[in-house]
């Protein structure tokens, strides 16, 4: 899970000395656009740019964004009142409206949940020190505009901007896009929600005895599993306690005061130490959250070289199908009015159970094929990826693919050449499909493969 934020404009409820700055800054950006509300202008992929939320992008051999794909831009389902997302969001913000409150009596974070999905590549990698060489930068794993332009694969990648405006606590709230496996728990859109806290030194150890005497941070240190070279462990140790603390009220607040929690060591590239939170449901313990101390080198790169800082993001949708029992990630997607209709409670902290639509028949076809000659292909951008088979299949296929599994590998013991089996599982969400219409889908995938993908059919 991503660690960091993102997010700007739509839900922020309160004023804020530097917002007139902030915005502008935001606004000026050729990646950082904000979305208005409204009429979102019809995305367009032609050969030359790309057209998305009213701009153009130069189209390039990194390009693979999809028309199906940019039609979920702008939609933002998490502003949507009374949709599940929008619910968890709400919850979310109420709670720490009302818990942390500043000295001048408004609540001490500012929420931001409207900020453009379309991010330059240095704002989702470079600015989060995630290396060129990381395999999270894949083109295979991530939308593309073009090689220095793509949708967020993280809403982390407005925290330098953020910070840098002159923001201290805030919450940050967007949709994230990525190419993935599909099942009932994947889908190339999703949701995230994030947080940062920064303190001064005297914010941070005001409340401690003889705290003047103590300092963020010191010289000479060395870089343990527990601090950073640069950071006392006094004040970790505390950041890592009101972090801790914080997410343990959140979760209590979401799940129920007697919900059991425990932490796991992890890794991300922008926090050390870095944590992920698992709670206890229905006898398992479940991962919810991500988060950490902030790297100090990020802080630094921005502006924030007097502050220490924790982090934390978790997924909005993870979060709503657990709490409301939805069992299909692309129910939040439907607008079918008896699953809509269920989340219209005025009351946000109304237990609501989705009951479940009518269970329509599934009905699978097989797809076998082999793969293009590694060799023969002239660059990384076309050699096969499994996510590229995904990607087509949600293309042509769309709402009405469940799942797709691999459930066959085969290399001839002669000419070495692979051959792969898929499973691919159709359901509509709203009535019964009939195999005539599947089928017309499912032999589109399989011509839409041999010429988008180079395979061979064995069908």
């Amino acid at each position: 899970m991503s660690v960091g934020l993102s997010l700007l404009h739509g839900s922020q409820s309160w004023p804020r000395p530097f917002l007139g700055r902030l915005l502008s800054e935001f606004s000026t950006n050729r990646c950082s656009h904000l979305t208005t509300k409204g009429h979102t202008p019809q995305p367009v992929i032609g050969q030359d740019s790309v057209e998305v939320l009213g701009h153009s992008y130069p189209h390039d051999d990194f390009t693979n964004v999809t028309p199906k794909l940019l039609t979920k831009v702008g939609v933002n389902l998490h502003n949507q009142q009374h949709h599940p997302l929008w619910r968890i969001k709400e919850r979310i913000k109420a709670h720490f409206y009302s818990s942390y409150v500043a000295r001048s009596g408004n609540p001490l974070f500012s929420v931001y949940d409207n900020l453009s999905p379309v991010v330059s590549v240095e704002q989702n990698f470079d600015s989060l020190l995630i290396p060129p060489e990381h395999p999270s930068r894949k083109r295979g794993d991530n939308y593309y505009l073009n090689r220095a332009t793509m949708l967020r694969a993280h809403t982390s990648a407005h925290q330098a901007e953020l910070v840098r405006s002159g923001l201290d606590a805030f919450l940050l709230v967007g949709d994230v896009y990525r190419r993935d496996e599909i099942d009932a728990s994947h889908y190339p859109v999703f949701h995230q929600m994030e947080g940062v806290r920064l303190f001064t030194n005297h914010e941070l150890f005001s409340k401690v005895h003889k705290g003047d005497e103590l300092s963020l941070f010191e010289r000479g240190g060395r870089r343990t599993p527990h601090k950073q070279e640069v950071h006392t462990l006094e004040a970790v140790k505390l950041l890592e306690f009101d972090l801790k603390q914080t997410l343990t009220r959140l979760v209590s607040h979401l799940f129920g005061a007697d919900v059991e929690v425990r932490w796991v060591d992890c890794y991300f590239p922008f926090t050390h130490p870095s944590f992920e939170m698992e709670v206890r449901f229905q006898g398992d313990w479940m991962e919810v959250l991500g988060c950490g101390v902030m790297e100090q080198e990020l802080l630094n790169s921005v502006g924030a070289e007097n502050k220490l800082g924790w982090a934390f993001g978790l997924g909005l949708e993870r979060l709503a199908m657990v709490l409301y029992s939805i069992p299909d990630i692309r129910l939040f997607w439907s607008q079918d009015e008896r699953f809509l209709k269920q989340f219209r409670v005025q009351d946000l902290q109304k237990p609501i159970c989705f009951q479940p639509l009518s269970k329509y028949p599934a009905l699978h076809n097989d797809i076998a094929f082999w793969l293009p000659d590694a060799k023969d292909s002239e660059s990384e951008a076309e050699s096969f990826t499994v996510n590229d088979f995904y990607e087509l299949v949600r293309t042509v296929g769309g709402d009405l693919v469940e799942k797709v599994t691999l459930v066959d590998e085969f290399t001839h013991p002669k000419t070495q050449r692979q051959s792969q089996c898929y499973r691919i599982v159709y359901r509509h969400m709203e009535r019964t499909l009939t195999q005539q219409e599947v089928r017309q889908v499912h032999e589109q995938i399989e011509r839409s493969a041999e010429t988008e993908l180079g395979v061979q059919g064995r069908y």
